[in-house]
């Protein structure tokens, strides 16, 4: 396994944002030649990036015969569109090292768990926008437009909506104090930006979720089907926020998030991967 880690810098960056790959060694002895890379974005609250959505996910995809790397995004006191340009920064990365890590062409792969969700799927829905290509310096390089393009997009119980089922302290840590704040919070609400050029989609929430209620995909979900863009959709009965895996291996210190109603949503992703590709 290639196992690094590359310091990331943006407008805002904070000292600690990195991007940490797990990269499959290639081999002449195996048949398969190059894997698709799936991206991961941990969840926080945009407050931090939570070690229990990060490496012990990336490895389970690892395991499965993916690549993986895990985007440690600036937080708080860090504000959008930080965490954003370092996500695109992370793109183009892998993009730049897809020959020499044998990445599948077209098989980039962005996966969010909570407000990382947000960030994945703000990625997913602004990612050809021309500011944001300006910004990430593909805006004179890129005519294809083919260097930032998400090629799918897994969201684990998502921030979505700055409205009724908000996460309030999400786009608190956001926004907060931006120039025109109230505006801004407001166009980073998702089920408004679902675009065309947003990748295939796949989406688990719970429906006791109490801290990013399940509204937040189903808003998503609607607005995806309204456009046409492709997308499963699992909404199990039981089960809090924040469940990472669901297993013990990513259970908290006081034993909370273990949920085995939950447990296969990764299987049903590894499913859902291998029919996009």
């Amino acid at each position: 396994m290639l196992h690094e880690t590359f310091k990331l810098r943006a407008e805002g960056s904070q000292p600690d944002a990195r991007l940490v790959t797990y990269i499959q060694e290639y081999s002449d002895a195996m048949a398969v030649a190059e894997r698709p890379l799936v991206l991961l974005c941990p969840g926080g609250g945009y407050g931090r990036t939570s070690d229990r959505e990060a490496e012990p996910i990336a490895l389970q995809f690892l395991a499965m015969g993916y690549h993986a790397a895990v985007l440690r995004y600036s937080c708080a006191p860090a504000r959008y569109p930080t965490a954003l340009l370092e996500l695109a920064q992370s793109v183009l990365l892998i993009r730049e090292h897809a020959r020499q890590w044998h990445i599948k062409q077209d098989g980039l792969v962005i996966q969010g768990c909570s407000a990382g969700g947000h960030l994945a799927a703000c990625y997913a829905m602004f990612w050809n926008r021309p500011w944001l290509r300006e910004r990430a310096g593909v805006a004179d390089r890129d005519p294809d437009h083919a260097l930032l393009r998400p090629n799918g997009l897994m969201l684990c119980y998502p921030v979505i909506t700055s409205g009724e089922f908000a996460h309030r302290g999400s786009f608190e840590n956001l926004t907060e104090g931006l120039p025109d704040q109230e505006r801004l919070t407001a166009e980073l609400s998702l089920e408004h930006q679902v675009n065309v050029e947003a990748p295939p989609t796949f989406i688990w929430h719970t429906y006791e979720d109490q801290a990013v209620p399940v509204e937040n995909s189903l808003l998503l979900v609607n607005a995806l089907r309204r456009t046409g863009i492709s997308t499963e959709f699992h909404m199990y009965p039981k089960g809090g926020h924040g469940l990472a895996l669901a297993t013990a291996l990513t259970q908290t210190g006081d034993g909370r998030c273990v949920q085995p109603q939950c447990a296969g949503w990764i299987e049903l992703a590894h499913t859902w991967l291998e029919g996009i590709f």
